[in-house]
């Protein structure tokens, strides 16, 4: 098999390329991610898509990644890791165009299907390759790769707001900007050599990769996946779909188990059920900090796309220089570290009133949150070399998936808790009638839709989709008090109607800081297992990456 390229057959200047151009494609992505959070109000305007339309356009960019980021890990070792860059490429670039060319919701949903399933592929493929060139610097070389993704998102910010200021403001011909990127990144990709990760190279069989997983975090992985691709595909059950999923996991995860005869490394399957709290401390929050850091920062002329460019500039920058970092703290004490300055910055965050004072906050934070991801991905790729692309690959795609199931409903069901809560002090006869009822992972919980707040005059129809007629679901189980809560609105005389607004306005802002204090939890929880992961590693001799040898084999 001399066809096969191994990290050591190449040059420096070929490693260099390669790096780059695993770059490129990353920042690709997260410049489409830009655009996403940039013009989803544009497109959604021109459609007069419901919120509810243009939130599902955003998500259906993500459960795609793990698809693709699981997918992919146990075909590239057949396929090689070069003809899949290339149908990412046709996939990003797809998105782009298909951006262009919408004429409603399902020409934006599917373009942004292309692109999450782009943009998992290339996870799928730059992770392990950079393991692989980098065997004895993966942590290092992994985090500066994924200062990528800051990369794109405050280049693509800039380049967005710079367009708008010079005229291009149709958000069709931005949704081309992707196609920059993705065309240098497979150009740079044609002059690149490949080669195979680690474990091909060591020659570990298939099916040991398979047993780093096995059936602990196979469970966990599908059931995951398949709450997710029901809940985005539609063939969810009623009631109880967590539940159901779980079945369908275990059993997934039982056959899987049986298959490779293995339960599984329980310390890989503690880093994935710890990717949990880890897209919930650097992604979840992120949308309830834009809301509150939004305003604050307004009052010294800034805006809050600024406040993005800021915090993924922090980011960038981290990273990029992620290597004197490296030198003093091992994956684990660095994971707990940031831990506690995630909960400092959100603490500090939630009683900020000051600009300045918010900058700061938030500055921290960004600190925190700049090295959760890579590290994991490091710490993965130096402990468990024997998973290849699978066990890489499959712990950044819990993030992605626990992300919709778990981080970001969580802080909602808690943002509506501290609102309703709030009320039912302030103007307990508007809370009386206007109790609707939420579920989360089988728990229900009480709440006020800010749909109940809409006029009957409201829009009418212009179209900004607040009309009371295009909210109303009868099939709603919250239909009775969706009505009787705006019969309760119309029956105010205009000052009660204006100081009940005022009331909800100001407790929305209120809860939104009771939400950052909440969500502090998720990063302390990172400071103390990451910190037992420390000591136990410390009992031992200290922290040692893995390094495969091709006498694995035996």
């Amino acid at each position: 098999m001399t066809d096969i390229v191994k990290a050591s057959d190449l040059s420096e200047r070929e490693k260099r390329l390669l790096f780059w151009a695993s770059f490129l494609s990353l920042a690709a992505a997260g410049l489409g991610f830009a655009f996403r959070i940039a013009q989803q109000g544009a497109y959604g305007s021109e459609f007069t898509l419901t919120f509810q339309q243009v939130g599902e356009i955003m998500g259906a960019s993500f459960w795609p990644i793990a698809v693709t980021m699981i997918g992919f890990s146990l075909l590239v070792d057949r396929t090689g890791y070069k003809k899949p860059m290339y149908l990412a490429f046709l996939l990003q670039a797809a998105s782009g165009v298909l951006f262009f060319l919408a004429d409603g919701y399902s020409g934006l949903y599917y373009a942004s299907v292309c692109a999450g399933l782009g943009h998992g592929i290339v996870e799928a493929v730059i992770n392990p390759v950079c393991a692989a060139v980098y065997p004895k610097e993966k942590t290092t070389r992994l985090t500066i790769l994924h200062a990528a993704w800051p990369a794109g998102l405050a280049g693509g910010t800039l380049l967005f707001m710079l367009a708008d200021a010079t005229g291009v403001t149709s958000w069709r011909v931005q949704g081309l900007f992707i196609l920059l990127p993705a065309i240098a990144y497979a150009l740079m990709y044609r002059q690149c050599r490949l080669p195979v990760d680690e474990r091909v190279q060591a020659g570990v069989p298939f099916k040991a990769m398979l047993q780093q997983v096995g059936f602990l975090s196979a469970t966990l992985a599908s059931t995951l996946l398949v709450y997710e691709l029901g809940s985005a595909l539609g063939f969810k059950t009623e009631t109880d779909w967590l539940r159901n999923s779980a079945f369908a996991g275990v059993a997934i995860g039982v056959g899987f188990g049986l298959y490779v005869r293995s339960l599984g490394r329980p310390l890989f399957f503690l880093m994935c059920l710890l990717m949990v709290p880890v897209a919930t401390a650097e992604l979840a929050t992120d949308s309830w900090i834009m809301k509150l850091v939004g305003p604050s920062v307004e009052g010294l002329g800034i805006g809050a796309g600024f406040a993005i460019v800021f915090s993924a500039g922090v980011m960038l920058i981290l990273r990029v220089f992620a290597g004197g970092v490296m030198k003093h703290f091992s994956p684990p004490a660095l994971l707990s570290i940031s831990g506690l300055l995630s909960a400092v910055g959100l603490w500090w965050l939630s009683g900020a009133e000051v600009g300045a004072a918010v900058f700061v906050a938030f500055l921290i934070y960004a600190i925190g949150q700049t090295y959760y991801w890579p590290c994991i991905l490091g710490f993965t790729a130096e402990r468990y070399p024997q998973g290849g692309a699978l066990t890489l690959n499959t712990v950044s795609a819990m993030g992605l998936l626990s992300l919709g199931v778990i981080g970001a409903p969580i802080l909602g069901v808690q943002f509506d808790k501290q609102i309703h809560a709030s009320l039912s002090d302030k103007a307990p006869a508007f809370v009386e009638v206007a109790t609707a009822k939420g579920a989360f992972l089988g728990q229900g919980h009480d709440m006020i839709v800010p749909a109940f707040l809409v006029t009957k005059e409201e829009d009418a129809n212009d179209n900004g989709i607040l009309d009371r007629e295009e909210l109303f679901d009868p099939s709603s189980p919250n239909s009775e008090v969706l009505t009787a809560s705006w019969d309760y609105m119309d029956g105010l005389s205009e000052e009660d109607d204006a100081a009940l607004r005022e009331t909800y306005a100001k407790e929305d802002e209120l809860a939104g800081r009771s939400v950052l204090v909440y969500a502090t939890r998720f990063p302390l929880m990172l400071v103390f297992v990451f910190g037992a992961i420390f000591l136990y590693f410390r009992s031992k001799g200290g922290y040692k990456p893995i390094e495969l040898v091709e006498e694995d084999a035996a």
